[in-house]
């Protein structure tokens, strides 16, 4: 059985990729070190714990498992931080993935799966994002992952690294069987927040601005169901293994949802009331942020059809209510 090696598998999307690459005939190795993930969310093939810069040990697993492919989660991905601590972006996200660029190369494992962000785009406020877009990142999270899709460019050129690189906003839904799920400490993300606001977790949301220039006056961004976005690697990864080359795909909607409109949806979908207060506009955010899927559509046969607010909801609620990560 053809072996993967999944650096950050213990992390959220990456747990969920997992059970994409098992289902599909893979068998995972997740390669982690639980700084942000959860062992417990390791279950769907081999754990080795390691450092991305702890080049030894990353020589160590690609020998012993001998993968066909690397599908690159790991990463560090808060922008506030990244705003305050560039240096431990780039140190993890950029010095981190180049050791692993090159471990895998002196492997001669050469099909590398790439999970960037919509972030190196950097403001590009009401627009629909494509691939030709250009790429201006407004921080050390954004450009540190845009520096990676360089790298992988450059070790195409001189070893023959063959790569598919993906672009995102928002992730959002769990695992239908409620094997995996969301699980951040702290959390910073809407809708695990919004649950944790209607259990009574967390105090009432803050509503950021309901004065910007969109029909309910909240921001909008771009989700995509966890599901979707991995079913993308898994069709990315046989994409590299179809000898088709390098690729950029960006995956979105392309039209977005508005933060009165998930937490309408989440009242609708779990029957409880999502208690709220207004608050003034932050600093740097846009009105609307979206990406459009069209290449991925019609080169990939990607389709998201699990994100719509309803499924995203339903799905973050079921795990919401009997899912959780020894702590």
């Amino acid at each position: 059985m053809s072996h993967v090696l999944v650096t950050g598998g213990a992390g959220y999307i990456g747990s969920h990729a997992c059970k994409a690459l098992a289902q599909a005939g893979f068998t995972p190795v997740t390669y982690d070190n639980l700084i942000t993930g959860w062992q417990d969310a390791v279950q769907f093939g081999p754990f080795e714990q390691g450092d991305l810069l702890d080049r030894g040990k990353l020589d160590e697993v690609f020998a012993k498992y001998d993968p066909v492919a690397v599908v690159h989660f790991a990463a560090l991905s808060q922008v506030g931080e990244a705003m305050s601590e560039p240096g431990k972006y780039w140190s993890n996200n950029v010095t981190g993935s180049l050791t692993l660029i090159e471990s895998a190369v002196a492997a001669n494992c050469l099909n590398f799966v790439f999970s960037s962000t919509c972030a190196t785009y950097g403001e590009h406020d009401n627009v629909v994002l494509d691939e030709t877009t250009p790429q201006h990142p407004l921080n050390a999270y954004g450009a540190s992952k845009r520096a990676i899709e360089d790298i992988l460019r450059d070790f195409e050129a001189a070893y023959g690294l063959r790569s598919v690189i993906f672009r995102y906003f928002n992730v959002a839904g769990a695992d239908p069987e409620a094997q995996v799920g969301e699980f951040h400490r702290p959390e910073t993300h809407l809708v695990p927040l919004i649950l944790d606001a209607i259990d009574g977790k967390r105090d009432a949301l803050t509503v950021f601005g309901t004065d910007y220039d969109t029909p309910d006056g909240t921001c909008i961004r771009d989700y995509v169901h966890v599901c979707d976005l991995v079913d993308a690697h898994v069709l990315g990864l046989k994409w590299l293994q179809d000898d088709k080359g390098s690729r950029v795909f960006n995956l979105g909607t392309g039209t977005g949802f508005s933060v009165l409109e998930v937490m309408g949806a989440a009242k609708a979908m779990t029957n409880h009331q999502v208690p709220f207060n207004i608050g003034a506009r932050r600093a740097g955010d846009c009105t609307k942020l979206v990406s459009g899927s069209t290449r991925a559509e019609q080169e990939l046969g990607w389709s998201p059809t699990r994100s719509t607010l309803e499924t995203m909801i339903t799905d973050a609620w079921r795990w919401h209510q009997t899912g959780h990560y020894n702590h």
